[in-house]
């Protein structure tokens, strides 16, 4: 029997981290993501005095970049494996980095329950996470970062998309190939739309030619 997500594997992290492969978690192209993650971000408006959340941060690909950037104590990331987060923060983060992020902020969460996650945040990314998710686990993962964070003013994350009537593996303009039932996941832009919607946010669609094809929407939460 197929896994809904590969990360479902018994021991997957467990094994990984034991032969130190923490960065292959991830996806690889550790710097070229990060820098590709900080771009947009910054495009995206954010500022250094801004509650930042890191939704599905790993090994802290982004994290080794942003928190030096940010000012002290305003980063939190979750992830499905704190042990991950926790291999970050001890091998990728220099120590004034890991001076500038308390441990207790990285937050084991494969629930998108978002336990312990500040109500301040302001700002949020999740980067090739749901596209390793079946389409319905993202408007309830929408609802609950709304009311997690009630003081969000934009939320970034990527997925794969596909045509309204494809049927079958769908090749990416990356060359990953993508599938409606089975990781990697790719859903119709109209059913994404569909689902911020439904959450309470409006969405648009950023041009960026990203790592292995995947779509970036920008998500605003609407007012009331």
């Amino acid at each position: 029997m197929s896994l809904a997500s590969p990360y479902l594997k018994p021991g997957f992290y467990e094994d990984a981290l034991a032969r130190g492969k923490h960065r292959d978690i991830v996806g690889g192209r550790w710097e070229e993501t990060a820098l590709h993650q900080m771009q947009v971000i910054l495009d995206e408006g954010l500022e250094r005095q801004d509650h930042f959340l890191d939704i599905g941060a790993g090994c802290l690909r982004l994290g080794h970049r942003l928190i030096p950037w940010l000012e002290p104590g305003r980063y939190q990331g979750t992830d499905a494996s704190r042990p991950l987060m926790l291999r970050g923060y001890e091998q990728e983060l220099s120590p004034q980095a890991r001076a500038r992020l308390s441990p207790d902020d990285l937050i084991e969460d494969s629930a998108f329950a978002f336990p312990g996650v500040r109500a301040d945040t302001t700002f949020a990314l999740c980067w090739g996470v749901f596209t390793h998710l079946p389409a319905a686990g993202l408007r309830p993962a929408l609802v609950s970062l709304r009311a997690a964070c009630p003081k969000l003013r934009r939320f970034l994350m990527t997925v794969f998309l596909a045509p309204d009537d494809h049927e079958g593996g769908f090749r990416q303009r990356d060359g990953v190939v993508t599938h409606a039932a089975r990781p990697p996941y790719h859903r119709s832009a109209a059913a994404v739309e569909a689902d911020a919607d439904a959450a309470g946010f409006a969405l648009r669609w950023r041009e960026d030619l990203l790592p292995r094809g995947q779509a970036l929407a920008v998500l605003t939460p609407r007012p009331g």
